[in-house]
């Protein structure tokens, strides 16, 4: 798990005599409360022992915070200082910022606090404030959001996005800018031709391919081989697709990807569902591993989603799919994928066989053949997220809910309803206005992750120039 790297600096009042007669006894120990607090956060802190009390003493500060390449800066006022040393200090370091005060009456701390905080605003610099003590409840529900989405916002900073293919099945909202995504965001798109994936799977050595083939055989609920769709053989040349694209992801550095796969590779050769199954998830037959988020059918802004979701929780599995169907009496959402999810959200286990206990490899409705990973997303809260772009300006819409099992009479009615095009699927119960979202929602495609992550996603979103749109009637 990736943590926040968060650097502080703590300004003090600058005139010798009234830091030694009322500001030194205030402002040190709080300063060491400061240290104490952050080293007990899962973040990575760095911060001098020192209280900032000159320019000279924050420019030395800055420099080392720079050179430790920290996410985001806490600029600590713990008691009276001048407004202009804080905004030099966070000038220079050009972060994302959070200033912060106590609630003592006794520091004057309020009034260093509101003057910084007033003058960043006038110098258009966006920042969080906080007026909490430190060790509580509400400083540190107020403080972790901001930190997540600051560590989001580093992260993609030089991150190298792979594109596999172009534009699938005429989906126009998987398609984006590469030079947006640049100067936006900081990606570099690495375009790769989808045969490159063919010629590589060609080259995986037998025994990477039958460790797998056994893996699979023996942690999977069921494989539903039938000689004809799904053979081992069709599911050995899934496996070196899946094998090969992870080895490309690795020479070439990709830290996150789509691939087009239909109906170029889903017709001509095999479906790369196993892909989208292991890719984003910690796990496959090789043992544990990074997630690396994946979008299907080229959708580039699908997958930048899903990597904004796995940064904003320290690394997590990220789910796929389409927006498909919205059951309007239980207000809950289908969201089936075109042939495979990542395989963690079966069952939410850190045992990889827990959740492949509930996997099936049933026979593709793809040409090619080959195997759909089936199965129903496990229980639990989900935070559903899409990025989305109205006359080229990002948005991101933002769904808090619950991933629920259907009863068995609506869960019959919707097999019955897709007749043979039974794929993997999340249901995800939601509180929001339905109309709202057929009216505003900018995608087919939606992605998600564990948990609630709504307020990092607004952080994010407000750091990074992007309209947060929340859809949720308790927000």
């Amino acid at each position: 798990m990736s943590e926040p790297k968060v650097g502080l600096i703590s300004f003090g009042d600058g005139r010798d005599d009234m830091w030694e007669k009322v500001f030194r006894d205030l402002a040190e120990p709080r300063h060491q409360l400061a240290h104490e607090y952050f080293k007990g956060l899962p973040v990575e802190f760095y911060g001098n022992q020192e209280v900032a009390r000159s320019m000279e003493q924050i420019n030395a500060q800055v420099d080392d915070l720079r050179a430790k390449k920290v996410d985001v800066l806490i600029a600590h006022i713990p008691c009276w200082t001048s407004p202009n040393l804080v905004v030099h200090g966070i000038q220079q370091l050009n972060l994302p910022t959070v200033i912060i005060t106590s609630q003592s009456a006794a520091t004057h701390g309020m009034v260093g606090f509101l003057g910084a905080g007033g003058a960043l605003k006038q110098v258009g610099i966006n920042h969080l404030r906080i007026r909490e003590d430190f060790k509580t409840e509400a400083m540190t529900n107020k403080l972790m959001p901001y930190l997540w989405a600051s560590h989001a916002k580093n992260t993609l900073k030089g991150e190298v996005f792979g594109y596999f293919g172009g534009r699938s099945i005429g989906i126009d909202t998987g398609c984006f800018d590469p030079l947006q995504w640049r100067s936006q965001f900081g990606i570099d798109v690495e375009h790769v031709d989808q045969l490159e994936i063919i010629r590589r799977a060609e080259l995986i050595p037998a025994e990477r391919t039958q460790k797998m083939l056994d893996w699979l055989k023996e942690t999977s609920a069921k494989i539903d081989f039938d000689n004809a769709v799904l053979t081992e053989a069709k599911l050995s040349f899934q496996i070196n697709c899946y094998l090969a694209t992870k080895d490309i992801a690795e020479e070439l550095h990709l830290d996150f990807m789509a691939v087009k796969c239909m109906p170029d590779l889903s017709t001509h050769y095999v479906p790369q569902c196993l892909t989208a199954a292991f890719m984003p998830g910690p796990y496959d037959a090789e043992g544990q591993k990074p997630c690396t988020a994946m979008g299907c059918e080229a959708d580039g802004d699908g997958a930048l989603t899903m990597e904004v979701l796995k940064q904003v929780t320290g690394g997590s599995p990220t789910l796929f799919g389409d927006l498909s169907h919205i059951d309007n009496e239980t207000q809950t959402l289908y969201l089936p994928n075109c042939g495979a999810q990542s395989t963690w959200f079966a069952k939410r286990s850190e045992d990889p066989a827990e959740n492949m206990a509930q996997v099936e490899l049933r026979p593709s409705v793809r040409p090619g053949g080959g195997a759909t990973v089936y199965f129903r997303a496990a229980p639990g809260p989900i935070t559903l997220a899409r990025l989305y772009r109205w006359s080229g300006k990002y948005r991101m819409a933002i769904i808090p809910g619950d991933a629920v099992e259907l009863s068995p009479k609506k869960l019959e009615a919707f097999i019955e309803a897709r007749g043979k095009h039974q794929l993997p699927a999340a249901f995800v119960k939601v509180s929001m206005n339905l109309e709202n979202l057929c009216d505003e929602f900018g995608s087919n495609h939606i992605s998600g992750v564990a948990g609630d992550c709504v307020k990092e996603l607004v952080h994010f979103c407000e750091m990074m120039d992007i309209t947060p749109v929340v859809m949720d009637e308790n927000y």
